[in-house]
């Protein structure tokens, strides 16, 4: 027994060592709480993902397996190079583009479509290895960068908000479109114009009642300053969803877990970003080069600026990752963007969408998670997932929604370092939060700000003041918007 308590000290002392625990004012069970916090905040990607990628004809459960692949060697280099409470899986968003614009929309491949994937994952490297992304960075005024971590809040908390079921949406006639596959029989995606009106929901859905006293229980919870608060309300809401048969474990089948049928999928795609069908196909038809570069720049900017925002937004406001240049805490930054570069790439090969840092990270960070051993634990349970995924089902939406909306709240503070009264930046300020939240994208919110406080510098009569950097990037982002315009 003594042995067995010596043990398991030493143990802890090895992971203090190791991780820099102590040094964070972190603790192993803090730490595994908050990579469990993170995991079932994102853990949906493991079920949107092969059912977003496989519209395109890809075997879905070789896109499963890709998926945990791409995000647990993300997730690894996230704990052991950078050290760093950051999960990393396939984005949301850019798997959407991958399969509505660049497959269905555009005409490409799904070979084609991840050979773009990996040449974003090269440029993500050239860009980190040279002064570029340290030049990016260092261009964000600090208004922008208060309301960038402010945006990801909103965006945070809407995440939130939709998932909890609170939301409905109504969509006049004739002003919708029908994409992707399997429309006769009610599987394909509604895209809508601005005609979709939300509101609330009638609260008489037992999920959407169980979303809710999830929301009282979390907010319980944190107001009370209760240690592993997050994971505790995750684990009661899951409880009550099961004795109100919101969740019915009668149906966890796992049987339907063929992971050697997943396997023989894989084989499939695996690889096939750097075949003949798909980098090969790319590079052998020039006639159609200058729309394919335009396509692997939105793939290169959404998932550059994705990160960065994810990475200022949460790190600067809990002291894990500092902007200034200077500072030894930007070697961190450094290799966060590695991590991701080299998940990109990895993911593309294996045979998914560009994997990115999860903002979701952040309901991890909110549980007190500070090292890279938050980050192992989540991808301990990304490996452990491709065994028990049916597991899963048992944690419902409704337990983790909550969880967002009240980190989206935590992240708000930043609003305060605003300027408000001064409008030439209270303006690129409100652009760059807002659009973040209701455009669902991080990378359209910097857009925006960025776009705006160049506008009102230009109005102010000082260009001058607006770096380099960001005038190269606003050209972009506009060359983006008219290739978007132009498909």
């Amino acid at each position: 027994m003594i042995g067995s308590e010596n043990d398991k000290k030493g143990v802890y002392s090895e992971m203090d060592k190791f991780f820099k625990l102590s040094e964070h004012g972190t603790t192993v069970r803090t730490e595994v709480l908050a990579g469990l916090t993170t995991f079932f905040a994102m853990s949906y990607i493991l079920f949107v993902n092969p059912q977003m990628l496989s519209q395109t004809g890809m075997p879905a459960q070789g896109v499963f397996l890709a998926t945990i692949i791409g995000s647990v060697v993300g997730t690894l280099m996230m704990a052991f190079y950078a050290n760093l409470p950051y999960a990393q899986a396939p984005g949301m968003g850019l798997n959407a583009f991958f399969t509505f614009t660049v497959v269905f929309g555009m005409g490409y491949s799904w070979q084609e479509a991840l050979g773009m994937v990996f040449i974003c994952g090269v440029i993500s490297l050239i860009i980190t290895l040279t002064n570029v992304r340290k030049m990016i960075i260092e261009s964000i005024p600090t208004a922008l960068r208060s309301a960038i971590s402010a945006g990801i809040g909103i965006f945070l908390a809407y995440v939130g908000i939709k998932n909890a079921g609170f939301l409905k949406f109504t969509i006049d006639p004739h002003t919708y479109t029908v994409v992707g596959e399997g429309a006769d029989k009610g599987n394909a995606t509604i895209s809508a114009n601005a005609s979709a009106v939300p509101g609330l929901v009638d609260f008489n859905n037992p999920a959407v009642l169980l979303a809710l006293v999830g929301l009282a229980i979390t907010i319980f919870f944190v107001v009370k300053g209760i240690k592993g608060g997050i994971i505790l309300s995750i684990l009661v809401t899951t409880v009550l969803g099961i004795l109100i048969h919101v969740v019915d474990i009668t149906k966890i089948d796992f049987a339907s877990n063929h992971l050697g049928a997943a396997f023989n999928d894989l084989g499939t795609i695996f690889g096939q970003a750097l075949g003949s069908k798909g980098l090969g196909s790319l590079i052998s038809n020039t006639s159609r080069l200058p729309e394919t570069l335009m396509a692997i720049l939105a793939f290169s900017l959404t998932d550059i600026f994705d990160t960065i925002g994810t990475l200022i937004g949460t790190g600067e406001k809990v002291g894990i990752v500092a902007t200034n240049g200077e500072n030894h805490q930007s070697a961190k930054l450094d290799k966060a963007l590695y991590s991701d570069l080299v998940a990109t790439s990895v993911g593309a090969i294996a045979g998914t969408s560009n994997v990115t840092t999860y903002v979701e990270s952040a309901a991890g960070i909110g549980a007190g998670g500070r090292t890279g051993l938050t980050a192992l634990v989540v991808a301990i349970c990304f490996a452990i997932s491709s065994l028990f995924s049916p597991l899963l089902a048992i944690v419902p939406t409704a337990a983790t929604a909550p969880i967002l909306i009240v980190v989206g709240i935590m992240m708000l503070s930043g609003l305060k370092n605003i300027h408000w009264e001064d409008m030439s930046e209270a303006v690129p300020a409100f652009f760059t939060s807002i659009f973040m939240g209701f455009s669902y994208s991080i990378t359209q919110g910097i857009a925006a700000g960025f776009i705006t406080y160049s506008l009102v510098k230009v109005v102010k009569g000082e260009a001058k003041e607006v770096h380099s950097m960001i005038w190269i990037l606003d050209v972009l982002f506009i060359l983006n918007y008219v290739s978007m315009a132009l498909n």
